[in-house]
């Protein structure tokens, strides 16, 4: 195995661990670590990539989404709402940077733009 994707390896293993962790505290989430994970190790290992699509925190999180279907809107709030916490922390710690609150504010409302308009909602299974 080459340092490129031993690389892949460990960034994949820290990922489904803060994915992990994400999915039981409601402060961290766990969408983009566990997208870090299916990324990285669809380009180390294909035996870890297929090991990680077959498990649920994988499918619960992300399946829909890589598959071009969409989230629920139960998945969609909670991701805007932990990215808005966690971005009016830093606005806050701004409060002198004023092109970095606007900055920060952009992001903010593109975030909540895109996952508004351009994430399909699903319906939620029962």
């Amino acid at each position: 195995m080459n340092i490129k994707k031993a690389l892949y390896v460990v960034l994949g293993c820290i990922g489904v661990a803060l994915g992990a962790v994400g999915a039981v505290l409601p402060l961290l989430p766990s969408f983009p670590f566990l997208l870090l994970a299916a990324f990285c190790f669809a380009r180390s290992s294909e035996r870890l990539h297929n090991w990680f699509v077959n498990t649920k925190l994988y499918k619960n999180n992300l399946e829909s989404y890589v598959q071009g279907r969409g989230m629920t809107q139960k998945t969609k709030i909670r991701i805007m709402v932990t990215v808005t916490l966690l971005m009016s922390v830093g606005f806050i710690m701004m409060h002198r940077i004023v092109i970095g609150r606007i900055v920060l504010a952009c992001v903010w409302v593109f975030h909540i733009i895109y996952f508004t308009f351009g994430v399909k909602t699903l319906k939620a299974e029962p």
